[in-house]
């Protein structure tokens, strides 16, 4: 799995925490890159403020999280580290997903809330990198305020998920 653009790690160890949950970490390799060094120190290092913790709790249970949330964290002063066994099968780097090429296939690809920044030009080229990294029938997932729609390779997906901007590479 490949999340592009993401940040300071939360969704990285949101899908982490998925994926334990369905016995599947074990067996499964995120690679978590941004063109942010500094975010991606913060992802690293799995450190999170517990206020913002709590709230992430909340959004867990609403997801439907079948344990007690803080139990993926160790509790230091006011912040909260995240575990380490849900931090080993992560690999960070910086990549810049205009200037930079691919580096693997992917079954899944999570380019959320990255998109809106680019232009149509930037948007279409860095569409055909995420493209040319899925394996046949791999999912792309976008931020709720991006598409495929009207893009040139909106023929090589078909829509999983048209709320949750789901799309599965299909040529």
């Amino acid at each position: 799995m490949w999340h592009a653009g993401c940040s300071t790690g939360e969704e990285v160890y949101s899908v982490a925490i998925l994926l334990e949950e369905a016995g599947l970490l074990e067996r499964s390799r995120l690679y978590a890159t941004d063109i942010s060094a500094p975010a991606l120190a913060v992802a690293r290092r799995g450190i999170y403020p517990q206020d913002r913790l709590k709230e992430y709790g909340r959004n867990y249970l609403l997801a439907g999280g079948t344990r007690q949330f803080s139990s993926y964290f160790t509790a230091q002063y006011d912040h909260g580290l995240v575990r380490s066994d849900l931090r080993r099968n992560i690999i960070w780097g910086q990549h810049n997903l205009v200037t930079d090429g691919s580096f693997n296939e992917f079954h899944l690809i999570l380019c959320r809330n990255v998109l809106i920044y680019f232009t149509q030009k930037l948007q279409e080229q860095v569409q055909a990198l995420l493209l040319g990294s899925l394996v046949p029938f791999g999912v792309l997932g976008l931020g709720r305020h991006e598409t495929l729609d009207f893009s040139a390779h909106q023929r090589r997906f078909e829509t999983l998920n048209l709320s949750e901007k789901l799309y599965r590479r299909i040529a």
